[in-house]
C-alpha cells in the first residue's frame, strides 16, 4: 500500500491545493499530519500506510452499508452508460427519479409522498426553508416567516441552513446570520438539567421552551419549528422519553410546521427507516442525504407532505428552487439499489433486534470508568460523555481539549470515533458483526484508559 501511496506526497500535494471543510488551515498545513485514507472495505478504511482502521463513524453518519459494496459500484456504472446525466427542469424527467420517488414515498410516513431533491444536507433544509415559507405565502400569511430551531442543533453550512442551526462557529462566519431564525435550549438532560431534575421533567420543561419562544415573537409571525430527531452533530443528544410528545402536541397547538432534519438519523440508523417514526412524530418535511446512497454518490431531498403540495398546486406561479442535479439519474439509481440491499439484508429491523441493543450493551460497559460522565445509545448511534469529576458533572478546563486527546488515541489504536468537544459520539456502518463490536470494545478500553493517564491530575479526587 505505501509503494503505491507516497504519504509525504500525497500530504504535500494537499496542502498546497485543498481547502479542507471544518479546519484549521494554519494548524493543519504546518502540522503536515492529514490522514490519507485510500481504501474501504466493508465496515473498515484503510490509510496510505496500509493501517486497517474500524470506522466508527461510517464516514460521516453515512455509509449505511458499508464500504466496497461492488452492486452500487455496477448500478452507478449501468445508469452512466445509460443515461448519465439529464436535467429535470422544463417539463422533464427520466425513469430513475421516478422510481426512487415512489420508493421513497413508500417507506415515509402515509402523509407524505412527493419528494424535492439535492445533493446535499444543507442543500436539503435551504430547500426546506424556502418551502415553508412559500406555503405561508400561499396560505395568505406571509408573515409567517420565524422558523424555531434549537442551540446546537446542526442543520448545514450553507449561510441559511447555518442560521436555521444553532451553533455559534457556524453563526461566527456568516456575516452575519440571516433574520427569522429563533434558537431555544437543546434537550440534553446530562448536561442542563436542573439537581435532582428527572429527564422526563426536563424533557417537558425542554419542550415547553419552544411554546414560550411562540408567544415572544407572536404565534401569527412563526412559521414552523426544525428538529433533529436525535442532535447528531451536536453530541448524539439524544430527547428523553416526554419531549417529542409535548413538541408534536405544541406545533399542533399552534398550527405551525414541523421539520424534521434526518439527514443523520434517515434510513434505519435508529431501527426505523426514519426516526420521526421511532419517536411517533408527523412532520410536514423530512430532511435527508448522507445514507440515502450509503455516501457513494451525493443525493439529497426534502420528502414534503401532502398539504403543502396541495398548496404548491393552488397557483399556476412557479416555485423559483432548484438544482443543476436535482435528481441526478446515477444518483438516483444508487438510491434505489443501497435500498433495495438494505430491504434484502434486513439492516433496519436488525438496528431494532440485533445492533442496536449490541451498542448499547458495549457502551454500558463503559459507564463506571473513571473518565466517564454518562454513556447513551439509540439504535446505532451512540456517545461517551468525558467528564473531570463523575459526581458533579464537572467539565475539564479548555472545552475539547480533552477529546482531541481520547480521539487521536482512538485512531491510533485502530477505531474511528469523532470527538464534539469532550463528548465521543460514534454511527457505525449498520453492517456490524459480533466481530466489529468486540474489536471496538477492546479500542475504547484502551483509548479511555490512555487518556486517563494523559489527565489523571485533573480528576476530582
Amino acid at each position: 500500500m505505501s509503494n503505491r501511496f507516497q504519504t509525504k506526497q500525497i500530504q504535500d500535494l494537499d496542502a498546497q491545493h485543498h481547502l479542507h471543510p471544518f479546519s484549521d488551515h494554519q494548524s493543519l498545513r504546518a502540522g503536515q499530519n492529514v490522514r490519507v485514507i485510500v481504501k474501504g472495505e466493508g465496515p473498515y478504511v484503510i490509510d496510505s500506510e496500509g493501517h486497517r482502521i474500524l470506522d466508527g463513524m461510517a464516514g460521516l453518519w453515512t455509509t449505511n452499508i458499508g464500504y466496497g459494496n461492488k452492486e452500487l459500484a455496477q448500478a452507478a456504472y449501468d445508469q452512466m452508460v445509460e443515461l448519465p446525466f439529464y436535467n429535470t427542469f422544463f417539463k422533464t424527467t427520466h425513469p430513475p427519479v421516478v422510481a426512487l420517488s415512489r420508493k421513497l414515498a413508500e417507506i415515509a410516513p402515509a402523509h407524505i409522498n412527493q419528494v424535492f431533491f439535492g445533493s446535499s444536507g444543507s442543500e436539503s433544509n435551504d430547500t426546506a426553508i424556502r418551502l415553508i415559507r412559500h406555503y405561508w405565502a400561499l396560505k395568505g400569511e406571509p408573515k409567517r416567516r420565524i422558523i424555531i430551531s434549537r442551540k446546537n442543533a446542526y442543520h448545514g453550512s450553507t449561510i441559511a441552513a447555518g442560521s436555521m442551526g444553532g451553533m455559534s462557529h457556524v453563526h461566527q462566519h456568516s456575516y452575519p446570520v440571516y433574520e427569522g431564525f429563533r434558537h431555544v435550549m437543546d434537550p440534553y438532560w446530562y448536561g442542563d438539567s436542573f439537581p435532582g431534575e428527572t429527564p422526563e421533567a426536563f424533557g417537558l420543561r425542554a419542550a415547553r421552551a419552544i411554546d414560550e419562544e411562540i408567544l415572544r415573537c407572536g404565534p401569527e409571525n412563526v412559521a414552523a419549528f426544525a428538529g433533529e430527531p436525535v442532535q447528531g452533530a451536536g453530541g448524539v443528544k439524544i430527547a428523553p422519553s416526554t419531549y417529542w410528545p409535548e413538541v408534536q402536541r405544541i406545533v399542533d397547538k399552534y398550527g405551525i410546521l414541523l421539520l424534521a432534519d434526518e439527514v443523520i438519523t434517515g434510513f434505519g440508523r435508529v431501527g426505523t427507516w426514519f426516526a420521526s417514526e421511532f419517536y411517533g412524530i408527523r412532520p410536514n418535511l423530512i430532511t435527508f442525504a448522507k445514507a440515502a446512497t450509503s455516501g457513494y454518490i451525493p443525493l439529497s431531498g426534502v420528502l414534503v407532505d401532502d398539504k403543502i403540495v396541495e398548496a404548491l398546486m393552488s397557483t399556476d406561479d412557479d416555485f423559483n428552487h432548484g438544482y443543476t442535479f436535482s435528481g441526478h439519474p446515477v444518483a438516483c439509481a444508487v438510491a434505489l439499489k443501497n435500498l433495495e440491499i438494505m430491504e434484502r439484508d434486513r439492516l433496519v429491523p436488525k438496528v431494532k433486534e440485533t445492533t442496536g441493543p449490541a451498542l448499547a450493551k458495549l457502551f454500558a460497559r463503559f459507564k463506571d470508568h473513571p473518565l466517564v460522565g454518562e454513556v447513551r445509545t439509540v439504535g446505532m448511534l451512540g456517545a461517551i460523555e468525558l467528564v473531570a469529576d463523575k459526581k458533579t458533572r464537572k467539565r475539564f478546563d479548555d472545552p475539547g481539549r480533552v477529546g482531541l486527546i481520547c480521539r487521536d488515541h482512538f485512531f491510533r489504536e485502530g477505531f474511528i470515533m469523532r470527538a464534539v468537544y469532550d463528548t465521543m459520539v460514534c454511527a457505525p456502518p449498520l453492517t456490524w458483526t459480533d466481530a466489529q463490536f468486540e474489536e471496538a470494545g477492546a479500542v475504547i478500553q484502551k483509548a479511555l484508559d490512555q487518556t486517563l493517564a494523559d489527565v489523571s491530575g485533573e480528576l476530582a479526587a
